[in-house]
């Protein structure tokens, strides 16, 4: 996390594209808003856009603005994100999740610092720094056709790679009382000190969710106690590692019983354990989530809710998996 720190402030005083790799959780926003607070464009806007929430259409009015009668509901002419920028940063979140036509004019907006809005042919240019992020492999994706290499090599100037939190549990500590210390005055009462017990719990766990996630049951924690004391029972079941209570969980010898076993027990992780653990990992998650899907007959809010994650992730996973068939 030093070597972070150093490379934000070198990178800062530039303004060269930088590409900030880790996994969901890892604070990749807040080294962004750092990256802008220590440049020279610090007065000007800090614009987030999250690539993966909007399909292809939607994110390139979001991204270049439109005209009037662009499109059915273009009623107006739009600013894009990258005009609302100008000046300032602009902050591409989940950067692996745009469209290999929409790369193309991404492309051009980093090379030229110019485009079109969309149903127009008038060129704007824009002067803005472009900080991206990702959670995937852009490497991997760039091998198997689904990223643009030019565009990769464009964007890959000045890389952060942020760790994940099982990678760094020494800062497990630290972190905790800095959540303790944030939440502590909404809830009008001391920040919690952790037990050696409960400081034990949360350095064992392997925290899928990383620094967010660990936020958020620290906060939880607040609410809760009794006391100053943060303490194991204040933690989550599958955190001091007991099972979690399911709601009509299905018998166990079945097929969601036992990918719902699995997931609760960290399936996503991937582990040294090889390229095997992987494709099991695969093969049990997209059968749960073809189940869960074929259950909501296809309504991806409902099922990402029974899943336990968020749309935007079920999403991704729905293409990983070539579930669209399903989806629709």
């Amino acid at each position: 996390m030093r070597e972070v720190y150093r490379m934000t402030r070198r990178v800062a005083s530039s303004s060269a594209t930088v590409l900030l790799l880790g996994e969901t959780g890892t604070g990749k926003e807040l080294v962004a808003k750092a990256v802008h607070q220590l440049s020279r464009r610090a007065t000007g806007p800090f614009i987030r856009v999250n690539c993966g929430s909007l399909n292809e259409n939607l994110l390139e009015s979001e991204l270049f603005g439109h005209v009037k009668g662009a499109f059915t509901s273009a009623h107006e002419n739009r600013t894009g994100r990258f005009e609302a920028a100008h000046g300032g940063t602009i902050f591409l979140d989940e950067i692996n999740s745009i469209s290999y036509t929409l790369q193309v004019k991404l492309l051009r907006v980093l090379q030229e610092h110019e485009f079109e809005r969309v149903g127009d042919t008038k060129t704007i240019s824009v002067d803005c720094r472009i900080v991206a992020a990702t959670n995937r492999d852009l490497n991997e994706m760039v091998e198997k056709g689904q990223f643009r290499e030019d565009l990769y090599y464009r964007l890959n100037v000045l890389p952060i790679y942020l760790p994940p939190l099982r990678d760094r549990p020494e800062d497990v500590a630290a972190l905790t009382e800095h959540f303790s210390a944030r939440y502590a005055p909404d809830m009008r009462r001391p920040p919690l000190k952790p037990t050696p017990e409960a400081l034990e719990c949360l350095k064992r766990y392997h925290w899928p969710g990383n620094v967010r996630e660990l936020e958020n049951y620290i906060e939880r924690a607040t609410v809760l106690a009794p006391s100053g004391e943060l303490t194991p029972d204040l933690l989550p079941a599958h955190l001091r590692g007991e099972a979690p209570q399911r709601l009509g969980r299905a018998p166990r010898d079945s097929i969601e019983s036992l990918c719902t076993e699995l997931v609760s027990l960290g399936l996503s992780r991937v582990t040294e354990e090889g390229q095997a653990h992987e494709q099991v990992i695969g093969m049990v998650e997209k059968e749960l989530i073809l189940q869960v899907l074929r259950s909501y007959q296809g309504t991806q809010t409902k099922a990402a809710t029974k899943l336990g994650i968020n749309r935007n992730t079920l999403h991704k996973k729905i293409e990983d998996y070539s579930l669209q068939g399903e989806a629709r």
